[in-house]
């Protein structure tokens, strides 16, 4: 396993939770080959006998992505369309639902693809939740739920409810992720589901694929292949970037303590412009001798550019869950790029 990946589950678990709650319990996490559930399927595995059933859609990529977990007995791969019907076999503890196309490269290309996962899917996970005794479901869900924002937009809580066009085939993702919270809601109140929905800023680390579409998974390939990074845009969007230690840490917060039909945003602190995102990495590598240059309006086809500036999220309810930022902008790039740069990071 990257040393890096090793050393932030073993902080993770170094959290003051109660970890052995989990024990004996089974966890179904649908999207498992995604950079986020993947880090989730990992942390969970090294907490004794906890049982994770991992949901794919691409059997060749999950079998190389969890090679060194495929002969752990505590894990199962299981292939399957979120957005069809299926069937499970085991008594299920835990549902986190994390499948979902989050990079905006989709939202273009595959519309339709991108709202079937948090609507259809939704819906057969939580008809599998209602069949079943679980402890909770959780469903990923994303900022982008408040819609247009702005400048005047700062510090949002969770019960900013925004505005969202409909009609804009951008809007896939968000209004979908907006159904796929209701209908969680629905479920508890009329199944009485335990259910909590978490709103995710941008979430980085070590495992994101560089080529996602992703505004810093496109950055930290600049500096890995030595190229001066270019932006798309005069780079004063501003938005909140959480390192993904911080991020599973807050999930497992959030798992133990969230209260019942509540949504939780998981953010930084601290906002980042997008030009001053691309400054950082470049000055943290200043003896590569890259620049930042700006070229507006290149995006590649099917990308569907963000009409908001700012995304400035209040975390308060999170806080008074227990939670705190522990990684700053700085260190968690350093340990994304080092992940990726440095053969020798594997054992």
């Amino acid at each position: 396993m990257n040393k890096i990946i090793k050393d932030d589950i073993n902080n993770i678990l170094a959290e003051d939770l109660p970890w052995t709650d989990l024990e004996n319990k089974t966890f179904l996490i649908s999207g498992a080959n995604g950079f986020i559930p993947s880090y989730l399927v990992r942390t969970l595995l090294a907490i004794d006998n906890v049982k994770v059933i991992a949901l794919v859609r691409n059997e060749n990529k999950a079998r190389n992505k969890f090679a060194e977990e495929l002969n752990n007995k505590n894990f199962k791969l299981l292939v399957q369309d979120i957005s069809t019907p299926f069937y499970i076999e085991e008594t299920i503890d835990y549902i986190i639902h994390a499948a979902s196309q989050a990079s905006p490269k989709y939202y273009g290309n595959d519309p339709v693809g991108t709202l079937k996962a948090n609507t259809l899917g939704t819906s057969y996970l939580l008809d599998i939740a209602r069949k079943s005794n679980i402890i909770k479901f959780i469903y990923f869900s994303s900022g982008e739920v408040y819609g247009v924002l702005n400048d005047k937009t700062i510090g949002i809580t969770e019960a900013y409810t925004g505005n969202v066009d409909f009609t804009s085939v951008r809007s896939c993702y968000a209004e979908s992720k907006r159904m796929g919270e209701n209908m969680c809601v629905c479920y508890s109140h009329q199944y009485n589901i335990p259910v909590n929905m978490i709103r995710l800023s941008h979430t980085y680390g070590p495992g994101v694929e560089l080529d996602d579409g992703r505004v810093f998974g496109d950055f930290v390939a600049d500096v890995l292949n030595n190229r001066d990074i270019i932006l798309n845009s005069d780079g004063s969007a501003k938005r909140s970037f959480c390192y993904i230690s911080d991020m599973i840490r807050a999930f497992f917060y959030i798992l133990f303590f969230g209260q019942n039909k509540n949504a939780y945003n998981i953010a930084s602190d601290k906002e980042t412009s997008i030009l001053e995102l691309a400054t950082t990495l470049v000055n943290l590598y200043s003896e590569k001798n890259l620049k930042v240059q700006i070229k507006e309006n290149t995006f590649v086809n099917g990308y569907i550019k963000s009409t908001s500036n700012r995304a400035s999220f209040n975390v308060e309810k999170l806080k008074n869950l227990g939670w705190k930022e522990k990684i700053n902008l700085k260190e968690g790039f350093k340990r994304m790029i080092e992940s990726y740069g440095d053969a020798l990071l594997y054992d």
